[in-house]
């Protein structure tokens, strides 16, 4: 009978692989504002799940999936090399 260990090789192969690489941590990080603005769209949702929606409600969401659109047109952008109106040179 072979006694089990979390770090051998038999079981879990321990290789430097494990740890995100560079180019996947700027992925990340690019696509961070997205994923904030998306978040923030979710949250005012949520918050409207048990009450009826007030002005003040339908105001937080229509900005907040303005904010999406926004994040996701810059991210798209960035991606494409385009500037956008108001980014740094």
């Amino acid at each position: 009978m072979k006694p089990i260990a979390a770090l051998h090789d038999v079981v879990t192969p321990w290789s430097d692989g494990l740890e995100p690489s560079d180019a996947e941590l700027d992925a990340i990080e690019t696509e961070m504002p997205v994923v904030l603005a998306e978040v923030e769209l979710l949250d005012a949702l949520i918050a409207m799940l048990d009450r009826p929606a007030s002005e003040f409600d339908a105001r937080r969401i229509r900005r907040a999936h303005n904010r999406v659109l926004t994040a996701r047109r810059n991210a798209a952008n960035r991606a494409t090399g385009t500037q956008v109106s108001g980014d740094a040179a």
